[in-house]
């Protein structure tokens, strides 16, 4: 196995611990154009543990780049997209997709990834533009790729627990 797809096994855990209690203590958050001077534990746990998790993922995501690998998660940018539309043609015929490959599941891995950086980067933003006039526009965007991302990690759930029920019938 390639140092970078263990680091990569490995990120995916480091990742997805912070950015669950992130997103599971978001409604305690309290922030506007900046961070108050007297900010709770949730808005400087928020803040300086999302700092963190926006560096683990775009680790992740370029680990998850490397090699080759791209093609797995965004085979549509080199127009790679008959194995997608199979998988597609297959859940309307109610087949599971397969794990794995250029299909359904890798892309929605792709773009979960995606959506994890997005979040990031605007959160970061936000941070760095913090008490200016474009921290609220930093900060409804980080908003609504955090909106985006939570509905493409659903589906990510959704799409490996229904790999583990496969694979448990099997």
């Amino acid at each position: 196995m390639k140092w970078w797809q263990k680091l990569s096994d490995r990120l995916h855990l480091l990742v997805m611990l912070p950015t669950v209690f992130l997103l599971l203590t978001s409604p305690w958050i309290f922030m506007a154009r900046q961070l108050p001077a007297n900010a709770s534990f949730w808005n400087l746990s928020h803040v300086y543990l999302g700092l963190l998790t926006c560096l683990l993922g775009m680790v992740f995501l370029l680990t998850n780049l490397m090699g080759g690998t791209w093609r797995q998660y965004f085979p549509w940018v080199v127009a790679d997209i008959k194995p997608l539309l199979k998988d597609i043609t297959g859940l309307a015929k109610l087949r599971l997709p397969v794990a794995g490959g250029r299909g359904l599941f890798s892309v929605i891995e792709g773009f979960t990834m995606l959506g994890l950086v997005a979040t990031g980067i605007t959160g970061v933003a936000w941070y760095v533009t913090q008490g200016s006039a474009d921290a609220l526009s930093w900060r409804a965007w980080h908003i609504d790729c955090a909106q985006w991302f939570i509905g493409l990690l659903i589906i990510h759930m959704v799409c490996a627990l229904s790999h583990l029920l496969d694979f448990l019938r099997q």
